[in-house]
């Protein structure tokens, strides 16, 4: 079995394809050494939000880090090889020997580390959605893609307006009352569209259906409006929660930790054309005091905000690669939205049932392949029409022409 992986360090961020599960440990760490500048010997891995260091024994092969397909590392030189590096040369860890640990689960608990605000960006810097050029470049070149404003990108900001793929409609949004599949580009042909429900184990005809959330930029913050309180225009008002919780915990929500001046991220957060990401959905499970589980359709994996939380209730997001919907139970196929139960407590039988619903309907999104391979997509830029493939070209091809008009083809 062969990983992709997303990797950040010292020297940026990279992709690692095909990365074999029975590799050895050693390859693996040579691999990243040459990816990152950390030399292998003292390299320190870490995942998962907050990224929490994994054990990596000095035997062994890639497959006993339990590492998924998607998972995105960040690669850092040890701590104690920086106390130690002036007296003795580096040595790698002794058989056995933990760094941290790891979670072999496929639903992955998100939560905001506690402690001083140094520790809290050694231990986050590279794994938000705010942190550097690149990742807001990206940011940009997925928004122009969906054919909606794109949010801010240091130097570079692609403009609003139509894009090719847009014009083919292709990943459109929904029309007003519509609440069928987007459509997404990368679907194989003749394929089929995934189905918009499945029903629940012994759930007497109720079922897990997928909601459409219209494709503004603000997808995320109405998805949540929807689960929590019903509603699809919920964006402004919880941008402005965000904003007032991250400006009332300077010590948690710090400069380093969101990428830029903690008053600089509460006027962006707030305006429209500007994306949420994992610190948003860590803040709104907290506001309503109820679990938010996110399934990534390309992975297949499952992220809950707020899990450890001690909250008896849980709501479900869909994510494709650029966008979010919400899901929610159904009375019986086909029942009027006004019926719908956004609300279950995840671990009673009905919960487990409602969860098995939820991943057999992300199963389902997967095969057809509805969702954005951000990392593979082909791309052509609007000013030289070469072409590009995935966002890391592009962000590379924009930062150094000035480029700014990109199209999928």
């Amino acid at each position: 079995m062969s990983l992709t992986l997303r990797c950040r360090g010292p020297n940026g961020q990279c992709t690692l394809s095909g990365v074999d599960t029975g590799m050895s440990i050693q390859a693996f760490l040579e691999m990243l050494s040459e990816k990152t500048g950390v030399s292998s010997g003292v390299i320190e891995i870490l995942t998962g939000f907050p990224p929490k260091a994994i054990q990596v024994p000095q035997d062994g092969t890639v497959f006993s880090l339990a590492l998924a397909n998607g998972d995105t590392l960040t690669v850092r030189q040890s701590s104690t090889a920086t106390t130690t590096a002036t007296a003795t040369a580096p040595q790698a860890a002794p058989s056995g020997s933990a760094v941290g640990a790891v979670s072999t689960s496929g639903t992955h608990t998100q939560d905001v580390p506690q402690g001083s605000a140094d520790s809290t960006a050694a231990t986050l810097y590279g794994d938000l959605p705010y942190v550097d050029e690149d990742e807001m470049l990206a940011r940009a070149i997925a928004a122009s893609l969906e054919g909606a404003a794109a949010p801010a990108a240091g130097p570079i900001a692609l403009p609003a307006g139509r894009s090719s793929q847009q014009q083919l409609q292709q990943r459109r949004g929904p029309e007003e009352g519509e609440v069928s599949a987007r459509t997404v580009s990368n679907a194989p042909a003749g394929g089929g569209p995934a189905p918009q429900s499945v029903l629940v184990p012994g759930g007497d005809g109720s079922c897990v259906v997928r909601r459409v959330i219209d494709s503004d930029n603000s997808c995320l913050f109405n998805a949540v409006g929807y689960v929590m309180e019903r509603s699809r225009t919920k964006a402004d008002d919880l941008r402005k929660v965000v904003a007032q919780v991250v400006a009332s915990d300077p010590v948690t929500f710090n400069d380093s930790f969101l990428g830029k001046e903690v008053n600089e991220y509460c006027s962006w957060i707030q305006q429209k054309n500007n994306w949420g990401g994992a610190i948003e959905l860590f803040i709104l499970a907290q506001h309503y005091g109820r679990e938010i589980a996110a399934f990534d359709i390309q992975t297949k994996r499952c992220d809950v905000y707020g899990q450890d939380k001690g909250y008896e209730d849980r709501a479900l997001l869909i994510y494709d690669g650029l966008h979010y919907d919400a899901m929610a139970v159904a009375a019986f196929e086909g029942a009027s939205e006004e019926l719908d139960v956004t609300m279950f407590c995840p671990r009673c039988r009905d919960g487990e049932a409602i969860m098995a619903a939820a991943e057999e309907l992300v199963a389902a999104a997967h095969a057809a392949r509805q969702f954005s391979d951000t990392a593979n997509f082909r791309l052509r830029c609007g000013v030289c029409q070469i072409g590009l493939k995935g966002e890391k070209e592009a962000v590379e091809h924009a930062k150094a022409t000035g480029h700014s008009n990109f199209a999928e083809f």
